[in-house]
């Protein structure tokens, strides 16, 4: 198993984001995270690449409140909990933020090139410039272009891209088509199916449930920080309190 997540609980002060939760992802795999707005989605990503413990680090001791994470995080079979998020991308687990969030001031060329600044050499990172370049040649073409003045689908592209030049193992990918047209949220998907093809195992979380579920190898759906529910989409969707009450379909 890849990523193993065991009794994962975080709590910020006194409120409880998540409570006891436990899923995998396998190598290959596309799996989904699902649910409800506020259900907390966000914060296991943020606590699986070590975002959650970044955030304890910097409130220690500070009037920001408590933040308290507990539980097993093991990835690649190593337990990562305690491990700096940095050191987590280097591992190759690597978080694509949701809404984006580019360098606005900066190129499109340097947001890609930052995206390898941790642990690649020029060389590589060339490398995999080149081959972000052939997934999204939308941003070879406006390389040289402020990244703040791109499309909204541009922009998901650019931090899908930015992920991939940290040669991740396993992507993690935070509600892609926030905030997109149909049509662009169509292609970002798409592209998201070229990636998992081309090997890199991806824990998806998104609203659009129809879509997901028609690509993803299995899916947890989460709700008020809890696991209630998992496995083969299908199933899933056969279950009608967890299709209408959960999923809104």
């Amino acid at each position: 198993m890849l990523l193993e997540v065991e009794n994962l609980s975080v709590r910020y002060d006194k409120a409880v984001l998540l409570n006891g939760v436990s899923l995998s992802v396998d190598a290959g795999e596309l799996v989904a995270l699902v649910g409800p707005n506020g259900a907390g989605k966000t914060t296991v990503l943020r606590a699986i690449t070590g975002l959650v413990a970044w955030d304890r680090m910097i409130h220690r001791g500070t009037a920001g409140g408590d933040v308290a994470l507990t539980g097993t995080i093991r990835f690649d079979g190593r337990d990562i909990v305690k491990t700096p998020a940095h050191e987590i991308v280097r591992m190759g687990l690597v978080h694509c933020p949701e809404r984006r969030r580019p360098f606005r001031e900066m190129t499109v060329r340097e947001n890609l090139m930052a995206g390898g600044f941790l642990h690649l050499s020029k060389r590589d990172a060339r490398e995999e410039l080149d081959k972000v370049h052939q997934l999204f040649p939308v941003l070879a073409q406006r390389e040289k272009q402020v990244a703040g003045t791109l499309s909204g689908g541009e922009q998901q592209m650019l931090a899908v891209g930015r992920a991939l030049m940290s040669r991740p193992k396993l992507l993690c990918i935070d509600e892609p088509s926030t905030g997109l047209a149909p049509i662009m949220r169509q292609e970002v998907f798409n592209k998201i199916a070229e990636i998992r093809a081309l090997g890199i195992t991806i824990l998806l979380v998104e609203q659009e449930v129809a879509t997901v579920f028609g690509m993803a190898t299995r899916s947890y759906v989460l709700s008020s920080g809890k696991i209630i529910a998992q496995g083969a989409c299908n199933a899933l969707l056969e279950d009608e309190v967890i299709r209408k009450t959960y999923l809104g379909l």
